[in-house]
């Protein structure tokens, strides 16, 4: 289902010439800086990738929107940290997609409430919205108090899944 806006905030917008090898500056001039894919791909590794972009965006977004759902459940998120993967791949058909995971930390927040915090905020950041459904996006509280078991646990947009990730899964152990 598409997502209409009710009310525009705000537009960003940006020129890129030369796609991958090329160079992207935003309407203010703000960002004016050379696009280059990573090494991994073939490229220099000088200059900043798509993926990059994507991250610090999306990282950001998700950061912001927990403060938003943090001030309403009474919960500090301002020393919170949010890393953001973002990967590109292969899917069906010969065609390129991503996946994003979201590492959160939350000091001196418990585990349940980080997760009540974290599921909370992939339903209002806009990002979390604009990739509902077309990407996997996977959530990781990490740095909290740990569990019972003493086990991270992870979180897919249909909510967090108990006990300690799977061996084919990206979690990092913090």
């Amino acid at each position: 289902m598409t997502m209409t806006l009710q009310r525009r905030l705000y537009t960003a917008e940006a020129s890129v010439q030369g796609g991958r090898e090329g160079h992207g500056r935003s309407s203010d001039g703000v960002l004016d800086l050379d696009i280059r894919p990573p090494k991994e791909l073939g490229g220099s590794g000088v200059g900043t990738n798509p993926e990059q972009l994507f991250a610090l965006g999306y990282g950001a977004c998700f950061q912001s929107a927990m403060r938003t759902v943090g001030r309403r459940l009474g919960v500090d998120t301002s020393g919170s940290t949010v890393t953001a993967r973002v990967t590109l791949g292969s899917v069906e058909g010969g065609r390129y997609g991503i996946a994003v995971e979201l590492d959160v930390a939350i000091p001196d927040v418990e585990r349940e409430t980080a997760e009540q915090v974290v599921k909370a905020a992939h339903e209002v950041c806009p990002y979390s919205n604009a990739t509902r459904g077309n990407i996997e996006v996977t959530l990781n509280v990490v740095g909290a108090s740990s569990s019972p078991e003493g086990q991270d646990r992870r979180t897919h947009p249909s909510g967090f899944a108990s006990g300690p990730p799977s061996p084919s899964s990206h979690t990092r152990e913090e």
